[in-house]
C-alpha cells in the first residue's frame, strides 16, 4: 500500500508499506545491511551469495569515513553502473550512509532504502537527507539525494530491543507535536497497544508520521524555511550526543531530552504555552524519557551547538512551539540557552 509520494529535487519517491512481500519489488544491485540485520529470515528475498552485500556495523560506528570510503569502494569493485540499485536494509545509521553513497557514486545510482526501526521508518529513510558523522559532530557531511522507493515492513520491528523502539518513538511523538492532533491522541489513549507494539497501532502511527513529515519535506526539500521544524529538540539532542559520544544515548532518548530543553527554552522567552508543555512533557515522562541531563556540562553542550550544522553566521535558530501544530524559529542568546541548560543538569 502506497502511505505517501514525494517529488524532491526532480526525483520521487514512493513510500509503500506492507508485508514482506513487497520487498520483491526492489532488485539490488548491491544489498547494504548492518551486521544484525544481516540475521534476520526477512532477508530470504535477496539470499546471501545470491546478491552481493556489504556488511556494514551496527549503529553510528556504520557512519564514518573508512566505512564510507569501503562502500564506495565495494561499488567500484563490483563495476555497479548507474542504472543498478542499492538496497539498503537496516536503521537510520545505514539508510543515512547508503544513500550518501548512493549520491556520489558516478554522480547518482538508484536507491531503494527498507527501513527497520521506527525511527528509520518514520523519519531516517523519509525525505533525501544523507549523511556520514564528521570530526566527532552528526551528519556533518552529506548531501540531498531521495530514495527511488522506500519499503516500510513493520515485521522488522518484532526484531527491536525495547529500549531501540522508545527510540523511534521519540521521532513519532515529534511528528504529533508538528501538527497531527489525531497522531497525539493516539499516543496518549493508546499507550498500552503502542508499546506492546500492537499492529494496527504500528501501522496508523507510521503511516500518520510518514504523512507529517512527507508534507512538511514536499513543501520544502532543501530546508529553507518550514523543514527545518523537523528539528524539533535536535540542536540540543545532537549536542548532547557529540558530548557524551555517540551510542551513550540512543538517538530518540537524545531527541526526547531535546524535545523537553526546547519546551523549557520557548516557556523561558515566551514563546510556548504553559499548558502544551505541561501536555507535551507529560507524554515524553509517560514513554519513559528521561529529561533530566544525563551527563556533559553546559559549556561543552553550547560549544558543539556552535558546531552544528544547522547555525547561520548571526546565529544559531531553535525550533520551537507556541502549540501542536504551532512551531518557528527563533534566535536566542546564548545566556538564555545556558540557563535552560543549568536548570536540568
Amino acid at each position: 500500500m502506497e502511505i505517501a509520494r514525494l517529488d524532491l529535487g526532480g526525483r520521487q519517491t514512493r513510500v509503500l508499506l506492507g508485508d514482506s512481500g513487497i520487498l520483491n519489488t526492489a532488485v539490488p544491485g548491491l544489498l547494504v545491511c548492518d551486521a544484525a540485520v544481516a540475521k534476520v529470515p526477512l532477508l530470504r528475498s535477496w539470499p546471501d551469495g545470491a546478491v552481493p552485500r556489504v556488511v556494514l556495523p551496527p549503529g553510528e560506528r556504520s557512519k564514518q569515513w573508512d566505512v564510507f570510503h569501503t562502500l564506495l569502494r565495494t561499488c567500484a569493485e563490483r563495476n555497479l553502473t548507474r542504472n543498478d540499485r542499492i538496497v539498503a536494509v537496516g536503521g537510520g545509521a545505514v539508510c543515512d550512509l547508503s544513500a550518501f553513497a548512493a549520491a556520489v557514486y558516478m554522480r547518482g545510482v538508484e536507491l531503494t532504502l527498507v527501513p527497520t526501526t521506527l525511527l528509520a521508518m518514520v523519519d531516517a529513510a523519509i525525505g533525501g537527507k544523507t549523511g556520514i558523522d564528521f570530526l566527532g559532530y552528526k551528519n556533518l557531511v552529506g548531501a540531498f539525494y531521495p530514495a527511488d522507493s522506500v519499503l516500510i515492513v513493520p515485521d522488522f520491528l518484532d526484531t527491536l530491543s525495547e529500549r531501540e523502539f522508545r527510540s523511534g518513538l521519540a521521532e513519532v511523538l515529534k511528528a504529533a507535536m508538528l501538527g497531527d492532533e489525531e497522531l497525539l491522541a493516539l499516543l496518549e489513549h493508546d499507550r498500552t497497544a503502542v508499546l506492546a507494539r500492537d499492529p494496527e497501532a504500528l501501522r496508523e502511527l507510521i503511516s500518520r508520521a510518514v504523512a507529517v513529515k512527507a508534507g512538511v519535506v514536499n513543501r520544502d526539500f532543501t530546508e529553507r524555511g518550514e523543514r527545518a521544524h523537523l528539528n524539533l529538540g535536535h540542536t540540543f539532542g545532537h549536542a548532547l550526543e557529540a558530548v557524551l559520544g555517540f551510542g551513550v544515548l540512543t538517538h530518540g532518548e537524545a531527541v526526547a531530552w531535546g524535545i523537553g530543553r526546547a519546551l523549557d527554552l520557548g516557556q523561558r522567552i515566551g514563546i510556548t504555552d504553559p499548558a502544551w508543555a505541561e501536555r507535551a512533557r507529560t507524554l515524553l515522562d509517560d514513554y519513559g524519557y528521561a529529561l533530566k541531563r544525563p551527563g556533559g556540562t553546559t559549556a561543552a553542550i553550547i560549544a558543539a551547538m556552535q558546531k552544528d550544522k544547522k547555525r547561520r553566521r548571526d546565529g544559531l535558530p531553535f525550533v520551537l512551539q507556541r502549540g501542536v501544530g504551532e512551531t518557528e524559529l527563533r534566535e536566542v542568546s546564548s545566556s538564555q540557552v545556558a540557563a535552560v541548560l543549568d536548570s536540568t543538569a
